[in-house]
């Protein structure tokens, strides 16, 4: 397995092997200099079972050369090159070792493969066929030529490692590599086999594929096809094959110039010429040209009409992009007046200092867009920010921030000028990402529910969700923020595009670790908390299963078992804030309905102990080191509905209550505080409060403004960090202060 950024798809492809009922392998994963936690992965795994062999290349040298160095360790009978993407399907190794058998060790089995994507479809290869074609069960390439109109990939068979020891087939360096490979392997073969049946999953990256990367190595087609006449003229008795790897070749040029992502346009006309000049040398005496569209551009590569090539393209793009553009106008449903504004505004030039923070679609100053913005203007002045706020929430924003309503003039100029965007959630469809622009993704919060394309298996939570929609507006993002290498993968795995990660912890929990005693002396002062009572921050989430809010929990019911030396805070979810249910719940003296407070981090820090469900906060609030309990009365429906990516109820920050009772139990008891709670905390940070040290912000500051590199501000490990003191910390610092007052006046 050659492995090279591809993080969130690993653990998948190794299990897919690990798990096999076949068990007699060896696992040769490659790591080829890989930038992201590949390696760490590999390692993880190698240490786990015997049968992983970790193998780390020094340098990046690509898929052909990594697949080399693993050969060069190899000790199993066959072969198999798996690419770190692609999974194998169950039990599939035991049928392969059983048709090896069955037909006395061939030099290579051929099986078949199907393309997944990232909607969950599942289409198997459309040559299919072949495998029901008549012929002998062991043959040469020239019994059985239509094998050879395959894929020409490496992944699709297995390989007598003597029989290509013997042969001396080595991968070269490249792009393409598959292609020097396949054809002389399967016309040296002197016994080969095949397996109908799926074996491989074959994932159809929507990024990420290094072959859809524009680039210049595409012009490596043209010395892999050399390698492959250059076999072909080493034998004689091959000659036969000319004909047809030569419409193989000149299909392969064809299919690389009609994707406008391989070759870059100002090369093009040079590869091109390429083309030609191969075709010239290697085509066939008495080749007669295919009929129709592709005879036509056989035709102008073998007279080397770039010109006449490329309008042909131009054409066929034209009447497509005129039916699009139809279509479009009679959906456009916006202001003209605000489209031509906004074009205009496009056609200026970007304002290399200035910054767009937007939360929640407009929803103010909250989230880590705020935090971002206000380290902004601390370290870089120079870049003027500008937040999104709708109407209703200018009142909130800070004294003196600039800021844009959504959907003004003013706010569609600011897009169209503005370099950098953070944003929480996504723009605007018709919002468009300019070259050379800066796009940060900042989340709002570490994911246990299902997000982005892996919501594809629960209609429930999805709601009618357009993904391809989603991942377009999702393509214009450079970089995700996380705060744990657990969320850093799923962001990848959720959202399949080319973003790269930027693990710096998430802004918006930088106040825990700097707010002081001060702070949360005034923070429940504001709030309203009584002092000496102990507060229970209770935030639960949004049930994507109702259609409208149903209560969980009887708040008052819970407010009266603690007794007078609580008071119940309660967080409702955003989109019930106007709920009359929650607005009852204000006649309660000991409960303090904060559904409307704008920055859920004060509600915390003021909190002595969260009661949460599935709410993203509990991640956020252990980092404050303070009891947290989970009330998970409808788990299963959650999990069934929602889907989630791991099980809370195994790894929980606290004590789990699955009934009211059991809640009250819970703290009525004294067990929200125990020794067992500081435990399974302790052990929740550490997975999840891996990157949030209280410099968050400055890191993606520094490095997105200021251009520096990320390891000029490690993260601080996590027992070296000292979160805001507790409410009963901050309480009992308070009666301190007017001693040390007095001795000072005395």
């Amino acid at each position: 397995m050659p492995i090279y950024q591809v993080q969130s798809f690993l653990r998948e492809c190794l299990d897919s092997i690990l798990e096999q009922s076949f068990r007699d392998i060896e696992v040769i994963a490659v790591n080829d200099c890989s930038p992201d936690r590949c390696g760490e992965i590999v390692d993880e795994y190698a240490e786990a079972d015997s049968r992983v062999r970790a193998l780390h290349l020094p340098e990046n040298v690509g898929l052909g050369l990594a697949r080399n160095a693993g050969m060069e360790i190899a000790r199993g009978d066959y072969l198999f090159f798996l690419d770190s993407d692609d999974t194998l399907t169950p039990g599939s190794l035991q049928l392969i070792a059983d048709r090896l058998s069955d037909t006395t060790d061939p030099d290579v089995l051929i099986f078949d493969y199907a393309r997944t994507f990232w909607w969950g479809g599942v289409t198997r290869n459309s040559l299919a066929s072949v495998f029901q074609s008549k012929g002998p069960e062991v043959f040469t390439a020239k019994q059985r030529p239509d094998f050879l109109t395959l894929l020409m990939v490496v992944w699709n068979k297995v390989y007598r490692r003597e029989f290509i020891e013997q042969r001396g087939f080595e991968f070269p360096p490249g792009y393409y590599e598959d292609t020097p490979w396949t054809f002389p392997v399967l016309m040296a073969a002197e016994r080969i086999a095949a397996l109908d049946h799926v074996v491989v999953h074959y994932r159809q990256r929507r990024q990420g594929n290094i072959l859809r990367t524009v680039s210049r190595k595409h012009f490596d087609i043209f010395d892999q096809y050399e390698r492959v006449f250059a076999f072909i003229d080493s034998d004689p008795s091959l000659a036969e094959w000319r004909p047809q790897l030569f419409t193989k070749m000149v299909d392969h040029f064809i299919a690389i110039l009609a994707k406008s992502n391989r070759v870059p346009d100002e090369l093009r006309a040079e590869f091109f010429a390429l083309a030609h000049r191969h075709y010239r040398r290697y085509m066939p005496a008495g080749f007669v040209r295919p009929e129709g569209q592709a005879g036509v551009r056989y035709a102008l590569i073998a007279r080397n009409a770039y010109p006449v090539y490329q309008t042909l393209k131009v054409a066929n793009q034209g009447r497509r992009k005129v039916r699009k553009t139809v279509r479009a106008t009679r959906k456009k449903v916006v202001s003209k007046r605000l489209d031509r504004h906004y074009e205009n505004a496009l056609k200026q030039p970007v304002n290399q200092n200035l910054a767009v923070y937007s939360s929640y679609w407009g929803r103010g100053y909250v989230c880590n867009p705020a935090a971002l913005h206000a380290k902004a203007k601390e370290i870089a002045p120079h870049v003027k920010g500008v937040v999104v706020a709708k109407a209703e929430e200018v009142h909130k924003l800070p004294p003196g921030t600039n800021y844009v309503i959504p959907g003004t003039e003013k706010y569609w100029e600011v897009m169209a000028r503005a370099k950098y965007f953070f944003n929480n959630v996504n723009f605007e469809d018709r919002f468009v990402k300019r070259p050379g622009t800066v796009h940060v993704q900042t989340q709002h919060g570490t994911p246990l529910k299902r997000m982005g394309v892996d919501l594809l298996p629960f209609p429930v939570a999805a709601k009618g969700t357009n993904f391809r929609k989603l991942l377009e507006r999702s393509d214009r993002w450079d970089y995700c923020i996380s705060s744990n290498r657990f969320s850093a993968d799923i962001w990848e795995q959720a959202f399949p595009c080319s973003f790269a990660a930027l693990e710096s912890g998430y802004p918006r929990n930088d106040v825990f670790y700097t707010s002081t005693a001060a702070d949360v002396r005034r923070l429940r002062a504001e709030i309203g908390i009584p002092q000496g009572k102990i507060a229970v921050l209770y935030a639960p989430t949004h049930r994507d299963y109702t259609t409208s809010y149903v209560p969980q929990l009887d708040v008052a019911a819970l407010a009266d078992a603690l007794g007078d030396d609580y008071v119940v805070l309660m967080r409702g979810h955003h989109f019930y804030e106007q709920k009359p249910e929650l607005r009852k719940l204000q006649s309660s003296a000991r409960v303090i309905d904060v559904t409307a407070h704008t920055a859920s981090e004060e509600l915390q820090l003021a909190a002595d102990v969260l009661l949460a469900d599935y709410s993203s906060m509990i991640f956020d609030y252990a980092n404050l080191d303070r009891p947290i309990v989970i009330y998970a009365n409808d788990w299963e429906a959650y999990k069934v509905s929602r889907g989630v990516y791991f099980d809370l109820l195994e790894e929980p920050p606290g004590h789990v209550a699955r009934t009211q009772e059991e809640l009250h139990d819970i703290f009525v008891g004294g067990a929200w505080k125990d020794e067992q709670s500081t435990s399974l905390r302790d052990t929740f940070r550490r997975k999840f409060c891996e990157y949030d040290d209280g410099k968050a912000s400055e890191r993606v500051i520094r490095q997105i403004l200021l251009g520096e590199p990320a390891e000029n501000l490690p993260v601080v490990p996590l027992d070296e960090r000292t979160p805001a003191p507790s409410p009963a910390a901050a309480e009992a610092e308070s009666v301190k202060e007017p001693a040390v007052g007095r001795s000072r006046a005395a």
